[in-house]
């Protein structure tokens, strides 16, 4: 058969099985990870709303056992999940990938299914952001879809947990094929696949800063009844004739790796889009190995779904030298311009940027405006000149720190990091990591992160957390690099020591931080901010959550927190979200950004809750387990909230 008859008859097997995954469904479910496969994480759900949130109680607790996982990797574990609810039952994946299906009125279990990560191995990131589910239109029943962060994908029977044995092989898909392995445990997947139709589109995470040639960042499409491969798209790109290919000189494209999907791909059944976010090349910090744009790389990248093939791409960042990935899930919104509906993605970014594009071509809805940003004094490298800047919206976040911005909770704190600041490069925004070292601000953990945003389209208003950390970054000469790691002096130092094989520097980075551990740059160091996406306005913003370490200071509840997880927003004027180093779930007034109520979690939440309604009642349930590498308080709770 001729690539263009499989194209049209794949074709036409999406647009036919969009129609049944995406059916009407019951305004209570809530069927992906932000509900709807565009990710707005928007609920028409009223029961619970302003006036009777003070009464939300405890309706049901289910523990995962996670908490007693024990191993090498257990202690970096974070429980990310936000569960989804379909055909009547509550699914979600803990850090290990153990998937779960619960009743969503009594918390019960209905099934487990292990698929044996091994604890004792080092993985990159042990965290597993949820499943996706699939309806086979021929045979009425529903799969389950788990990908593990020993790089497997796997399909589940949804009724009973078992695997699908006429899914790949027995049940699951090695996902270490065709991607140039390196290192076992830095290849992984932790976040849900995106379905559309009947395809399973998968990314990839990967650890970052081990060297330039690293695993490729292929973003790959199976048959969701078989597991059968039906298209791969590598973000890095070989072919001469990509006109992306000119933006990587020399044999880069070939030797580079990463540029990879690691957070939440979406899709667009009835345009039959994918809309993918990508990393950075690799490493993240010394790009004299990939000179020139590196397109593809740090974008969201629109890919026909029929046959994997880019249909138009927009680059956030050029040749990244921040680890600033477009880290959100791409959200699909309409956006009212002179009395018309438009189409669009918006892309929120760590750097606090956010560019809405319109949906069929990738041409920005806002002007975007290219400026000059500093150059860079290392050996090898060549920084882009300019950065694309949205004129609107205004950037949400602070975006340079000089040493008179510097803070501190007491005097000494404050000298201290202004001696820091003062000793680094410290020019703004895409300031170039140096040796004598950078302030990079916002930090690579900071802006809007996997945790996203959620869109009240009735109101026109996107909801984005945001971090407000700077990092440090400093390149060491390679022939240095191992003897300061193994010194006194690199033993004192708190942070990431990285290789960067294959270029002539290693690479040291930490969050800025004053002798008491609080951060340099001034507070808040989370927030929660309202954009109208009509007119690109903040329409308000307040400080997200506390710090538990600093609570014996009286003002440290203004001073927000870092944070990773994300909101949910209700027709019900609500905004819930949790997120913050503290054990704190808080719901905001949509309108005002008041904080109306709060309760206290059995520990922290780094994950986005989610609501549902089942027997005419209302659910919130958010994974209430901690994050190892933020230090949060460590357990394995599914909450479940209702009023009584």
């Amino acid at each position: 058969m001729r690539q263009t008859n499989k194209a049209f008859l794949l074709a036409l097997s999406l647009a036919v099985g969009a129609l049944a995954q995406n059916r009407p469904r019951a305004s209570g479910e809530w069927p992906a990870y932000g509900r709807d496969p565009g990710g707005s994480r928007y609920s028409p759900l009223t029961e619970i709303n302003r006036e009777n949130v003070k009464n939300l109680k405890v309706a049901w607790t289910y523990r995962t056992g996670a908490a007693d996982v024990k191993g090498r990797a257990a202690r970096n574990a974070a429980f990310e999940a936000t569960p989804i609810l379909v055909d009547g039952t509550l699914y979600l994946s803990t850090p290990f990938n153990r998937a779960i299906a619960l009743d969503p009125v009594k918390g019960t279990e209905r099934w487990i299914f292990d698929p044996k990560v091994d604890p004792a191995k080092g993985y990159s990131e042990v965290s597993s952001r949820g499943v996706s589910s699939w309806a086979d239109r021929r045979t009425g029943k529903r799969r389950i879809y788990v990908a593990t962060i020993d790089a497997r994908l796997i399909a589940l029977d949804g009724a009973t947990g078992e695997p699908c044995k006429d899914f790949g092989d027995a049940g699951q898909v090695d996902l270490t094929r065709d991607v140039r392995l390196v290192d076992r445990g830095d290849y992984q997947v932790t976040s849900p696949p995106a379905v559309i139709g009947d395809l399973i589109i998968v990314g990839s995470s990967m650890g970052d800063n081990r060297g330039v040639e690293l695993e490729r960042g292929v973003v790959r499409a199976y048959d969701a009844r078989t597991g059968g491969l039906q298209w791969s798209w590598d973000p890095i790109p070989t072919s001469a004739t990509d006109p992306a290919r000119k933006t990587w000189q020399a044999d880069s494209a070939t030797k580079t790796g990463a540029a990879n999907a690691w957070s939440i791909i979406s899709v667009d059944s009835a345009r039959g889009l994918v809309f993918v976010p990508t990393g950075s090349p690799s490493p993240d910090f010394y790009g004299g190995e990939r000179k020139g744009n590196n397109e593809y790389a740090n974008s969201v990248v629109a890919l026909r779904a029929a046959t994997g093939k880019v249909v138009w791409h927009f680059q956030v960042v050029h040749h990244d030298l921040w680890d600033y990935d477009v880290a959100s899930q791409p959200m699909l919104v309409t956006v009212k311009r002179g009395g018309r509906d438009i189409p669009a993605v918006a892309v929120g970014t760590k750097i606090g940027h956010l560019f809405v594009l319109h949906r069929e071509t990738g041409e920005p809805l806002f002007p975007v405006e290219e400026r000059p940003v500093p150059p860079s004094d290392v050996h090898g490298e060549e920084a882009s000149p300019t950065q694309p800047f949205p004129k609107l919206p205004a950037a949400i976040v602070p975006q340079k720190l000089t040493g008179d911005d510097a803070w501190g909770i007491t005097p000494a704190d404050r000298d201290e990091c202004r001696r820091l600041i003062k000793g680094a490069r410290s020019e703004g925004l895409f300031t170039p990591p140096s040796l004598q070292g950078t302030i990079v601000f916002p930090g690579n953990v900071g802006g809007m992160n996997w945790s996203g945003m959620s869109y009240d389209a009735r109101r026109g208003l996107l909801i984005a957390n945001t971090n407000r950390i700077a990092t440090f970054v400093k390149l060491i000469p390679r022939e240095d690099f191992a003897r300061l790691r193994q010194s006194p002096e690199g033993n004192r130092m708190k942070g990431e020591f990285a290789p960067q094989r294959g270029t002539p520097y290693g690479m040291y980075r930490e969050h800025l931080r004053g002798p008491s551990g609080a951060p340099c740059n001034p507070p808040p160091w989370g927030a929660l901010t309202a954009v109208d996406l009509a007119t690109g306005a903040v329409r308000w913003e307040v400080p997200l959550g506390s710090i538990p370490q600093l609570g014996m200071f009286p003002k440290s509840s203004e001073w927000g927190s870092l944070n990773l997880g994300g909101s949910v927003v209700t027709a019900g004027g609500l905004v819930f979200i949790a997120a913050a180093m503290d054990t704190y779930l808080r719901a905001f007034d949509v309108e005002t950004g008041k904080e109306v109520w709060k309760t206290e979690l059995p520990a922290s939440a780094q994950a986005a809750p989610m609501t549902y309604r089942v027997g005419g009642k209302q659910y919130l349930v958010i994974c209430a387990g901690g994050h190892g590498k933020m230090g949060t308080k460590m357990g394995d709770s599914v909450v479940a909230f209702a009023l009584p």
